[in-house]
C-alpha cells in the first residue's frame, strides 16, 4: 500500500509488511518511545517499559495489523521518517497509537497525511469512534488532532498504558495525559 498526496512533496505512506519495513518501524518506534519516555520522566516523573511496548507493537499480529488494525511507515524523500498505527479497542471503536514524525520533517504535512489515512481506515473497518492518548506536554500533536475533529474526553480504561505503566503510578500517568476521541460520522475532515 502506497499513498501519496499532491502538494505534500515526496511524502508517502507504506503498510508495514516486509522484514525491512518491520526493522524500520522498530527503529522509529524505539526513537519515538525514547523521546516520549524522556518527556514523561522529565515532566511527570514517570517511566514505562518501552522494550515490551516495541516487542508487542511489532510481534502481536492482532494489534496493529489487518484485519482490525493498520501499521504505516511515513517515507519522505526516499527515507522512512515516521510511523503511525490504528488498533481495535471494540467492534466499533479504534485507537490511534505511535503517531510519530521525526523533528526534521515536521511541518511538511506528513503527520496530517498519516492521521487522515488512519481515520479513513477506521471508517472502512466500521469504527464509529476513534480514541487516542497523548502526554499533555505534546501540544503540537494535540493541535493536529483537534484540527481534524478530536475532542478531549475523560480517561478511558482500555488505554494502552495500563499494560506498561506500574499500577502505583497509573493515576499520575492519567493526570499527565490528554485523552481524545473523534466520532467519525460528524467531525473528521
Amino acid at each position: 500500500m502506497n499513498d501519496n498526496v499532491a502538494g505534500i512533496e515526496a511524502v508517502e505512506l507504506h503498510s508495514v509488511e516486509s522484514a525491512v519495513q518491520r526493522e524500520a518501524a522498530r527503529a522509529l518506534i524505539s526513537e519515538y518511545l525514547a523521546w516520549v519516555a524522556g518527556v514523561a520522566r522529565e515532566s511527570y516523573g514517570l517511566s514505562f517499559d518501552a522494550e515490551s511496548m516495541i516487542q508487542s507493537d511489532l510481534e502481536d499480529r492482532s494489534k496493529f495489523y489487518p484485519p482490525t488494525g493498520r501499521f504505516y511507515l511515513v517515507q519522505h524523500s526516499g527515507v522512512y521518517v515516521g510511523v503511525g498505527c490504528l488498533k481495535r479497542l471494540a467492534p466499533t471503536l479504534g485507537e490511534i497509537q505511535r503517531m510519530y514524525v521525526q523533528p526534521h520533517v515536521r511541518g511538511v504535512g506528513a503527520g496530517r497525511l498519516l492521521v487522515h489515512r488512519l481515520l479513513e481506515d477506521a471508517r472502512s473497518l466500521g469504527y464509529e469512534r476513534v480514541r487516542l492518548e497523548s502526554l499533555k506536554a505534546l501540544s503540537a500533536a494535540h493541535n493536529l488532532y483537534r484540527s481534524v475533529g478530536f475532542r478531549e474526553i475523560d480517561p478511558y480504561s482500555e488505554n494502552s498504558m495500563t499494560a506498561y505503566q506500574p499500577l502505583a503510578t497509573l493515576a499520575t500517568y492519567r493526570d499527565s495525559a490528554l485523552f481524545m476521541e473523534l466520532t467519525l460520522n460528524d467531525g473528521a475532515r
